[in-house]
């Protein structure tokens, strides 16, 4: 039995839409019709890389857009599952108790299609593994080994744990980062107002008279006059600029060597640094401690890394490990992954509690992040606002200095 979604018109002629279980879509369509429905279309969400729409009998199979769910939708649905898993009820039944409880279209829609396949007799890793863009990078390794160990209800605990505080450290980022933003933005809007619009009309004034102005006057009219006559070419400088980058980081050589750049830079490079190392460090945690081997959570642990650099400096100490370097050694060949993470991996490596160790580690370098974030962003506030009155003073400074002249003058 699959999972299909339908659309169909009801008496009223109003469209209704959800998620239906049949063995076919034909037999979904009858359903449909014995509840007053008329089927337009079927979909049937199983399928890996498609769904089947049908419309008609005689219609061909057609590509249907998959379903996402969100990170902090994801949250409460790992929570809950592990709950129903808790209480004593199979992963079938857990399954059928979440997709009546999802709201979400998208939601209902990727759950019911992980039901239909762990119904057809596919494990439960198998069946999320076909939604890679709804579950995260480490679910399917986890789900599988707590299906192998028999804890699959205290690995989604686990992984409930680990997308709640990637939630909230993805939110409080976010929170830190919208005044700096917003702050930018509305000062880049006024210098250009007073550019484009407030400077010409007053300086005009001056211009008639016919009297030398002073260097800053005449350079803001100069940068006044460049952006009334360029300002289409600027704005399309900056959105090829931007293309350009969008463009470079696409291609595999460029990436390599833009994200060298980062790591070369001491700001930036605490920042790519810290974020890349507590993900992986966390996603580590969370693997080993659902028994995944060290060495398989190393090479899962890559996909969470943004900066290519560091992710194959992981898969190179992946590598030697294979070859029997201990793994706080290996860490240590490269020279880019924090002492802390690589003290505390040897620490638990000797006392045989790696997990709890990269646990650690991972909190601390969240920790670290959050605070140095914090730190720039304070930072940030007081230059901008310093700059932008600095900018502001300028103008003003240029539009008064012809006034004084005209009143000595004129004196």
């Amino acid at each position: 039995m699959g999972a299909f979604e339908y659309q169909a018109l009801d008496l009223q002629g109003r469209t209704r839409k959800g998620i239906s279980n049949g063995d076919s879509a034909r037999q979904v369509r009858q359903n449909l019709r014995e509840q007053g429905l008329t089927p337009m279309n079927v979909v049937a969400v199983t399928d890996e890389s498609a769904a089947t729409q049908v419309t008609a009998p005689e219609s061909k199979p057609a590509t249907a857009r998959r379903g996402r769910i969100k990170t902090g939708e994801l949250a409460i649905i790992t929570r809950q599952f592990a709950t129903l898993l808790s209480a004593g009820l199979t992963v079938e039944e857990s399954l059928s108790s979440l997709v009546q409880q999802a709201e979400g279209h998208q939601v209902k829609s990727v759950l019911s299609g992980v039901r239909s396949q762990v119904v057809e007799g596919r494990s439960l890793a198998e069946a999320i593994a076909q939604y890679p863009r709804s579950f995260i990078e480490i679910y399917h390794a986890a789900v599988a080994a707590g299906e192998q160990s028999g804890n699959l209800d205290e690995v989604l605990e686990r992984l409930a744990e680990f997308v709640e505080t990637r939630r909230g450290i993805q939110q409080r980022i976010s929170v830190a980062l919208i005044y700096p933003v917003i702050l930018t933005l509305v000062a880049m809007l006024i210098v250009v107002g007073l550019l484009v619009y407030v400077v010409p009309k007053v300086v005009q004034v001056f211009e008639d008279t016919g009297q030398a102005l002073p260097f800053l006057t005449q350079a803001l009219i100069s940068i006044s006059e460049f952006m009334l006559d360029h300002g289409i070419w600027l704005i399309a400088a900056v959105l090829g600029l931007w293309a350009a980058g969008a463009f470079a980081l696409r291609n595999a050589g460029m990436k390599t060597v833009i994200h060298q750049m980062i790591l070369k830079f001491p700001g930036v490079r605490r920042l790519s640094l810290g974020s890349n190392t507590a993900r992986m460090a966390r996603t580590l945690a969370i693997m080993v401690g659902s028994g995944v081997p060290f060495l398989s959570a190393m090479r899962a642990s890559e996909g969470v890394m943004t900066n290519v650099v560091l992710r194959q400096n992981l898969a190179d100490a992946a590598g030697e490990v294979a070859e029997g370097v201990s793994i706080h050694r290996a860490l240590a060949r490269n020279g880019n992954f924090p002492p802390l993470l690589i003290q505390m991996v040897a620490s638990g490596e000797q006392s045989g509690r790696l997990d709890e160790m990269l646990e650690k580690a991972a909190s601390a370098l969240e920790r670290e992040l959050e605070a140095r974030i914090a730190v720039l962003v304070g930072l940030f506030e007081p230059a901008m606002i310093l700059t932008m009155g600095a900018i502001v003073l300028l103008i003003v400074l240029a539009i008064l200095l012809p006034i004084f002249d005209l009143n000595q003058l004129i004196s």
